[in-house]
Order: structure tokens, then C-alpha cells, then sequence
């Protein structure tokens, strides 16, 4: 639950930041004319009354949070939240997994309620995403997660 806790935080610090630099390029396409204003002076109350800018920039915060993870868990298999609790996520052979299988796998978290099932299985203890990516989650010791750390 640590883990996930960390995480949580820092996946709403990467949708907050991908959200600033959204509003900025779309403010400053609003400004330059190159969106059109539909009526509205500020772009802003463009934003807020258009079902299309806010599709597209949720899809830009949400794609941010996503990479954020693909991309510390094919790197090192181990996002900060994961560090700082000594897991790591690997394929059922040791190796790290891939940009794909990242992605897999945050498809099948269903925001999280697909680890709900470690409660139920008791032995294997594996996710829904882990089942379905063929990938588990290890506890590494102290020097594992050091060793981990300086790479």
C-alpha cells in the first residue's frame, strides 16, 4: 500500500505538470489564432466548453501518467514508489519487461482494482495484470534494491 501511495503522488504530480504545459500550448495556439475562438475571450472558457480540448487534454495528462510508469518499469522495473518499498515488476523469467507489456499492464490495473486479487490468491499472489502479462512483482532485499539503485 506504500508503494501505491507514493506512486498515487507522483502520478498526480506528473498529470498536474503534463496538464501546465497543456494549457500552454493551448493558450498560446489560442492567442496566435490558430484554434478558433468559438465566441470566447479567454482560452480557458474555451477549454472548459469544448468536449474536444478536454478530451485531447486529458488524453495528453493521462498518456504522461502512463509513460511515467512504462518507462521506469522497462528501465529498471522500478517506479519511486517501488524503491522506496524494495519491489520490483519483472517478467515470470527475471527480465524487465518491455514498453508493450508495460502498457499491457496498466490496461489491466483497471486503476488499481486488479490488484485486488493478491487478497483472493493466496498462492501465486499474482495481479490481474500479472496474469494476463505473464510478470510478477518481487520484494528485492536490501542489496538487490541497492545494486538496483546504482544502475
Amino acid at each position: 500500500m506504500g508503494s501505491y501511495l507514493y506512486d498515487f503522488l507522483t502520478s498526480i504530480a506528473v498529470y498536474m505538470a503534463a496538464g501546465a504545459i497543456s494549457f500552454a500550448i493551448f493558450g498560446f495556439l489560442f492567442a496566435q489564432g490558430v484554434i478558433d475562438n468559438q465566441g470566447f475571450e479567454h482560452a480557458s472558457d474555451l477549454q472548459q466548453n469544448s468536449y474536444l480540448a478536454n478530451g485531447l487534454i486529458l488524453l495528453w495528462n493521462l498518456g504522461w501518467v502512463a509513460f511515467f510508469f512504462m518507462y521506469f518499469w522497462q528501465r529498471s522495473g522500478q517506479t519511486i514508489g517501488m524503491r522506496a518499498w524494495r519491489l520490483k515488476v519483472q517478467n515470470v523469467d527475471g527480465s524487465l519487461i518491455s514498453f508493450k507489456t508495460g502498457f499491457k499492464r496498466l490496461c489491466f490495473t483497471f486503476l488499481g482494482l486488479g490488484n485486488l486479487l493478491v487478497i483472493f490468491d493466496r498462492k501465486n499472489k499474482l495481479s490481474l495484470q500479472d496474469r494476463f502479462t505473464n510478470t510478477e512483482i518481487v520484494v528485492l532485499s536490501l542489496e538487490e534494491n541497492r545494486r538496483n539503485l546504482e544502475n
